[in-house]
């Protein structure tokens, strides 16, 4: 606002200038007499208000040809604004039909051939009829009066304070000289007041005609006061922002000399706060065991931060990379515990089971002990959730009297967390292995890799591939670090990776691991695990005494039979952790309670049970049988139900299953299809009749080539009308040729059919060799079919006498079968 208070002329070709100041405070323009019609002046970005003088520059003909004509006879004539100033030859419908009727004072001519009219705005018109267009405008005006206050207080009041806040803006604003303070107290017309300060408000050219069309003078002062408002608000903030920036200069400033000035005291003095730090350094570097190369790189950067500024922002990066150097454990090992005695004992008080991963660390330790020298290890533990991967690295850091460190991997999509950042980086810092190593102060330590089969990928990188250095026994000797830019040695850091399933691990990142599969827990196990592990431990955590609470056998095994469904055992640690509550606020609120838990107060204290077994051991009704399945986590049971109807031989399959299960479906059918006589099926049947094939829980994927078998039976059934022997569970991959094939995952397959309590298990014989390895304790009371042919396992689930050339594939010429490699079947349920 004011800013447009000093005089001046446009050098350029614009028509029309804003409003400058008033050479008539208080004219008496109600007696002037003005011509019916007046010329028609367009202005292009300004509004002319009545009062206010300012010059104008006139470059279109049709505008000189009206200034003219008025010049030269009554000296009136009408000033219109544009509604959009990018029209060059506007004519009245591009006009707003209010306006002002100003006199010209002079015409003057500028050196640069153009013309340029001072106008005083007199009074506000409507435009009444359109006259002509050519050679210039001109309409028939109606002169326009203000609506007077009634209220004569409340206006006086508006006007005082458009007055105060018009001299706050003043004061604020850099541009407007202090003498328009006085200018403003001469201004006693509240009429042209309003008017001059409307001209010069810093608002839209349509906000400055709504103000011109105003009929009410109160409106009129309101609606100014109104924007006054607004800009006075911006104003005050600008100030305060220009203010703070000042300060914060003023304080720079002021820390820069203070610096400068203590600077110059500590070198009159003998001090020199940057070479003490420096030499600091160095005497750190002195007790460090590092290579020759390391250690070229260290005093190379020591020289180059002698050489920069401590107040620029490089002298800290170069410190702080000079600090990483100096924490890193350079050839730094923890002694390594070689009582093998000890270490086995240490493994079989925290963990039970688990014998090939102990005996993997076993082994390691007895060559490193003969030997001396040995690149440690990679080891993955692969298996279902619980079962103890994570915490196995614990014990064996704890045997062997390493440092532990652990590193999650679940969701990792950058590869910078491998291997640093860059130091030409804001923020750059060393990758999380480095970082680890660091922390831990050893290059030696039980380094697990956890959930190494969530790594993800994106447009940052492929940690995966960042990884096969880490974990390549050839390469992470000179593991390279991005920050460091040296390499570290990892060859004495034991890794372990955990992991639940190996499909998604990158083939060569699997391939550098030894992988120990650990199988799901038998009833058995967990019983022994949760009374040595999980009852003690959570009976601690509670705050219980030995004598406060006891779970019997019984009902511990009814916790693990009808309350968790797990591989693992962190289900399990969740229930008793609910008996060690319930006992807790009995003690607390010292209410009576039994401390020996039974089967009968487990519906008190978890409700009623959550997994019931009798469905798996009733009768089924034809065409229903029960398969095996593995999981990532652990072996499941899922039923196969198959039905017919009349139609034209069509195939339906539902249960949200896989490519390679449906196969098994359609092979499953062909066969029964080419067989249909020995299975006393009319042929005809199957033209006339739409089968269809369901695996419940329809919700959860299903895929995998290990229910071949059972769809076969499920269907064999159907069409024979025959019930599939009851308390029987079978696993195996079928072939048109009618033979059986092995799969895996059987030990978690076995121990899903024991806790269901099923007594008969169906496997291909080459299956044999996997059963063996389970300890018999864990599967007494299961009875074991091995099969080499589909008409076996008819025989043997659905009672079909064995049809003529049908023969076992173990007695076919006498021969062995042929061995195929185990294949991990994934009904990822």
């Amino acid at each position: 606002m004011f800013e447009n208070w000093i005089l001046a002329v446009q050098p350029d070709d614009e028509p029309e200038m804003p409003a400058l100041f008033s050479l008539d405070e208080d004219e008496d323009t109600q007696n002037e007499q003005y011509p019916e019609v007046l010329p028609i002046l367009p202005l292009k970005n300004t509004v002319l208000f009545p009062g206010i003088v300012t010059p104008i520059t006139i470059g279109r003909d049709k505008s000189i040809r009206a200034v003219q004509h008025a010049y030269n006879s009554h000296r009136y004539i009408g000033v219109l604004s544009q509604r959009d100033m990018k029209i060059e030859n506007p004519t009245f419908r591009d006009l707003y039909s209010v306006g002002t009727v100003a006199r010209i004072l002079k015409m003057l001519r500028m050196p640069d051939g153009s013309t340029t009219a001072i106008l005083q705005g007199r009074m506000r018109f409507e435009v009444r009829e359109v006259m002509s267009e050519e050679p210039y405008l001109s309409a028939s005006i109606k002169p326009l009066e203000y609506a007077q206050p009634k209220n004569k207080l409340e206006f006086r009041a508006i006007i005082s304070s458009i007055r105060d806040t018009a001299r706050q803006i003043i004061e604020l604003s850099p541009h407007i000289p202090s003498e328009a303070v006085v200018m403003l107290k001469n201004i006693t017309s509240d009429n042209f007041l309003l008017n001059f300060i409307a001209s010069n408000l810093n608002i839209k050219l349509e906000e400055k005609q709504a103000i011109l069309e105003i009929n009410s003078l109160k409106e009129k002062a309101s609606r100014i006061l109104q924007h006054m408002d607004a800009e006075l608000q911006l104003l005050e903030l600008k100030d305060q922002i220009e203010a703070k920036v000042r300060s914060d200069i003023e304080k720079q400033q002021r820390d820069y000399f203070l610096s400068q000035q203590l600077k110059t005291i500590q070198e009159e003095l003998g001090q020199n706060p940057q070479e003490e730090e420096i030499n600091a350094l160095l005497e750190r570097a002195k007790k460090k065991k590092w290579s020759k190369t390391v250690e070229e790189v260290f005093h190379r950067e020591i020289n180059k931060l002698r050489r920069v500024n401590p107040q620029i922002a490089e002298y800290s990066i170069g410190l702080t990379y000079l600090e990483t150097l100096l924490d890193l454990p350079w050839q730094e090992y923890t002694k390594d515990n070689f009582d093998l005695k000890r270490v086995k004992r240490v493994l079989d008080k925290d963990h039970y089971g688990l014998t090939k991963v102990k005996e993997r660390i076993l082994e390691h330790l007895a060559v490193l002990k003969l030997k001396g020298d040995m690149k440690a290890p990679i080891l993955c533990l692969v298996g279902p959730p619980g079962v103890g991967k994570t915490s196995l690295g614990q014990s064996i850091a704890r045997a062997l009297r390493r440092k532990y460190v652990r590193m999650s991997l679940g969701g990792l999509h950058d590869e910078a967390e491998i291997r640093g950042h860059r130091r030409t980086y804001i923020g750059a810092m060393p990758g999380r292995i480095i970082q680890s190593l660091k922390k831990c102060k050893s290059s030696n330590p039980v380094f697990i890799l956890d959930e190494i089969d969530k790594v993800g990928k994106d447009f940052r990188g492929d940690p995966s591939s960042a990884l096969l250095e880490v974990l390549d026994p050839e390469q992470n000797t000179t593991f390279y670090d991005n920050y460091l830019e040296l390499e570290y040695d990892l060859s004495k850091v034991l890794f372990i990776a955990t992991a639940n399933t190996l499909s998604t691990i990158q083939p060569a990142l699997l391939d550098r691991m030894e992988v120990i599969q650990i199988a799901g827990y038998s009833q058995e196990e967990k019983m022994e695990i949760a009374k040595r592990h999980l009852i003690p431990q959570q009976r601690k955590e509670h705050g219980l005494k030995p004598a406060q609470v006891r779970i019997t056998d019984k009902a511990l095994a009814h916790i693990i039979r009808h309350y968790t469904a797990e591989s693992g055992v962190r289900n399990l640690s969740r229930e008793i952790g609910s008996v060690m509550r319930y006992v807790a606020k009995k003690v607390a609120m010292e209410e009576p309670y039994d401390p020996v838990i039974r089967p009968e107060h487990l519906h008190e204290i978890l409700g009623p049970i959550k997994y019931d077994t009798e469905v798996y051991q009733e009768q089924q009704a034809p065409g229903v049988a029960i398969g095996l399945a593995w999981t990532s986590f652990g072996g499941d049971i899922l039923f196969i139900e198959a039905s017919l109807n009349k139609g034209s031989g069509r195939l339906q399959m539902t249960g949200n299953l896989g490519d390679v299960m449906k196969e098994s479906a359609t092979t499953a059918l062909s066969f029964i299809k080419a067989h249909a006589q020995e299975l006393s099926i009319d042929p005809d049947i199957f033209d006339k009749t739409d089968v269809h094939i369901h695996v419940p829980e329809g919700a959860i994927p299903k895929d995998g080539p290990s229910a071949g078998i059972t769809m076969l039976t499920a269907l064999t059934s159907a069409f024979t009308k025959r019930s599939v022997k009851p308390f029987l569970a079978m696993t195996g991959e079928i072939t048109l040729r009618g033979k059986v094939l092995p799969v895996g995952g059987i030990k978690e397959k076995i121990l899903a059919a024991k806790r269901a309590g099923l007594r008969e298990v169906l496997l291909c014989k080459e299956n044999q060799k996997h059963v063996a390895e389970i300890e018999p304790e864990y599967i007494k009371g299961l009875h074991f079919h091995y099969v080499d042919t589909m008409a076996e396992v008819l025989e043997i689930a659905l009672d079909i006498p064995n049809p003529a050339g049908q023969v076992s594939a173990s007695k076919e010429s006498g021969k062995k079968s042929r061995k195929r490699p185990s294949k991990v079947v994934q009904e990822s349920l």
